[in-house]
């Protein structure tokens, strides 16, 4: 089976830059997208196969989710069920036989981390309902979750250990979700591996010069990481400042 997850940063505009090419050319079983912008009704997408699941934030062109998928899901629900963390459209569950999917755009921490005591609330919520999920059936957890977890996963750590995606807070935070009982998919396949990034600044060039940031994943429970075929990530897929990532595992 193969998942993609992508950070549109936008949906109608990457419609403009390729995104029908990308999504036809990856042939994903499961398609997750995150920071949509839409609301209810303003796309028509034709993706004959697949089933379509939307989450929208209540804020137009903000935040946003949708998963694409070609097996159909025994059910789906949306967000994590607290008035406080659901008015942005920011998560989808999926059940399926064998596993939950959960795709999540998690909150970024903004200027002066201004919104830093707001994300750490939201993690523990997030980690709440993923450990739920996971005492039922294994979970696969995608999508822009907005923190770059260890000095390998940015092309400069130091001069941005205090900002938003890199503060201790953050890092400390996904330790705890893997801790919990979840794996890096792509570590666990490269732990050593540098330069392997998913975002990267409009600003100086930096795509080019890949000055950028691995903040988008696919994690698994610990106790389906032995069947992790292949994790990747797609530079050369252009449109948003994210790329798409993925993964093959076997059911």
């Amino acid at each position: 089976m193969r998942l993609i997850s992508w950070n549109v940063n936008g949906l109608r505009a990457v419609m403009k830059k390729g995104f029908e090419e990308a999504f036809w050319g990856l042939e994903a079983d499961i398609f997750c997208l995150q920071e949509t912008k839409l609301q209810s009704g303003q796309i028509q997408l034709d993706l004959p196969g697949y089933e379509q699941y939307w989450c929208y934030a209540e804020r137009k062109g903000y935040s946003g989710t949708a998963v694409f998928t070609k097996p159909e899901p025994l059910s789906v629900s949306y967000n994590l069920g607290y008035p406080e963390h659901d008015a942005e459209g920011r998560v989808i569950t999926l059940e399926f036989e064998e596993f939950y999917l959960v795709c999540v755009y998690t909150p970024n921490s903004q200027d002066e981390l201004r919104r830093l005591d707001y994300r750490m609330a939201w993690e523990d919520a997030f980690r709440e309902h993923l450990v739920a999920l996971d005492r039922k059936k294994p979970v696969l957890v995608c999508g822009d979750m907005n923190v770059a977890h260890e000095e390998i996963d940015l092309k400069n750590p130091k001069t941005n250990h205090f900002n938003p995606g890199f503060t201790d807070q953050e890092r400390a935070k996904m330790t705890e979700l893997l801790g919990a009982g979840f794996t890096d998919t792509f570590r666990h396949l490269y732990p050593d591996l540098e330069g392997a990034y998913s975002w990267w600044s409009y600003r100086a060039n930096a795509r080019e010069r890949n000055v950028g940031w691995r903040i988008d994943y696919f994690l698994c429970s610990d106790r389906v990481a032995g069947k992790i075929q292949k994790a990747f990530i797609c530079p050369e897929i252009t449109g948003s400042d994210h790329c798409p990532v993925g993964l093959d595992i076997a059911w």
